[in-house]
């Protein structure tokens, strides 16, 4: 076996030069394993209605093999591969963004045209496109060098293809791809040493342009208001949040049990993909979301820190991939969290690592097989080996 698995403190040994972080496995395939069983729980009744209660968790888990084997691969190739191929990914991500939206080729539902569908699969291209944005501006900042902090040479290139990008993704629509792609490139910048006032002037114009989009967007505005006081229409615009919050208080310290959710029998939307924290909620109760929510605090620090130590090694692309990786799975995690709470307006988007949905799951598992593989390298670059 080519990877050994060993703990932290055991770096810099001379037993071997393939060793890398225990705790980092231990937390995704935790995270992972409860999804499955979260899946299986909060999509039975639905699935039900079909004759097959077997149906979501049977492609939740086809979908989990095929990222575990694309993980696997992705710890066999080098860092320097995927800087490589970082603009050809980008690339392939705004050709898919650009096809999806043409009727009869991307598949269309609940009013949003966001798929590719073919043998019975789906594939979401904004997915594909987290990962490729992280990739693509950590190779930018890396490239651009010293002029990275100048609006000319540095701010702007990059400003014009992620508005490009956004303005693709809100054509779908799907402004929570929107949102996380748009944290992913400013994270990455500034974490790649942007200066501070251009980027105080993108959150500026940002959230002007989110403001004008809530203004001209009957939908948005609903959601926006409906977040604010979803018990004020609990019918419609309030229906999603307050069935969610009903579902953690039904579920409050330790929970109803594993399976005996109420709310996710035809009551609460989307249970086994945008609220399944929710299900969690009501069955594994304070203590289930509690857990939930530490792992994943946890994990965006692991990976916080594979970064730090890259940088440390003077491997500054490594650094910013890892980096930016725990921005979009942090920042994802965050918002679907705070949606489900009532802390965040309603956004279609999923826990990573734990909800039901293919092509996030592929991308989710993709990009920590990278993880993996840039830890591997740090590991052996203490140690005196040469990759």
């Amino acid at each position: 076996m080519l990877f050994r698995f060993t703990d932290e403190s055991k770096i810099g040994q001379k037993n071997s030069p393939y060793d890398f972080d225990l705790i980092l496995f231990w937390l995704v395939f935790g995270l992972i394993g409860l999804g499955v069983v979260m899946v299986y729980s909060s999509s039975i009744a639905i699935a039900d209605l079909g004759g097959n209660p077997y149906q979501f968790l049977t492609r939740h888990l086809f979908a989990l093999s095929i990222g575990l084997m694309l993980a696997f691969f992705a710890t066999q190739l080098p860092v320097r591969f995927w800087e490589a191929v970082a603009p050809v990914l980008f690339l392939i991500g705004l050709f898919m963004l650009i096809v999806v939206l043409i009727p009869g080729v991307g598949y269309e539902a609940n009013g949003s045209r966001r798929w590719f569908r073919f043998a019975g699969f789906s594939f979401q291209p904004s997915e594909f496109m987290k990962f490729a944005a992280v990739l693509y501006a950590a190779d930018y900042t890396i490239r651009k060098g010293v002029h990275i902090s100048t609006f000319k040479r540095g701010f702007l290139p990059l400003f014009a293809v992620m508005v490009l990008a956004g303005a693709l993704l809100l054509f779908e629509p799907d402004f929570g791809a929107f949102v996380v792609i748009t944290a992913i490139a400013m994270g990455v910048l500034f974490l790649g040493g942007m200066n501070w006032k251009l980027l105080l002037a993108l959150t500026f114009l940002l959230f002007a342009a989110f403001v004008v989009l809530i203004n001209y967007s009957e939908y948005r505005s609903a959601r926006v208001f409906g977040f604010l006081d979803p018990f004020g229409d609990p019918f419609d615009t309030g229906y999603q949040l307050t069935h969610s919050l009903m579902a953690f208080g039904r579920g409050e310290l330790f929970g109803v049990g594993l399976g005996g959710s109420i709310e996710k029998l035809h009551y609460l939307p989307e249970p086994h993909t945008d609220f399944i924290l929710a299900v969690i909620g009501e069955e594994m109760g304070f203590l289930g979301v509690v857990f939930t929510v530490t792992s994943f605090g946890w994990l965006t620090l692991r990976m916080i820190m594979i970064g730090n130590q890259a940088a440390r090694l003077e491997r500054y692309f490594s650094a910013l991939v890892a980096q930016g990786v725990a921005i979009w799975i942090g920042f994802q995690a965050l918002i679907n969290m705070g949606v489900n709470v009532g802390a965040l307006p309603t956004k279609g988007l999923t826990l990573p690592l734990l909800s039901f949905g293919g092509s996030g799951l592929m991308m989710n598992c993709i990009a920590i097989g990278l993880i993996f593989r840039i830890d591997y390298e740090n590991r052996a670059l203490m140690k005196g080996v040469n990759l």
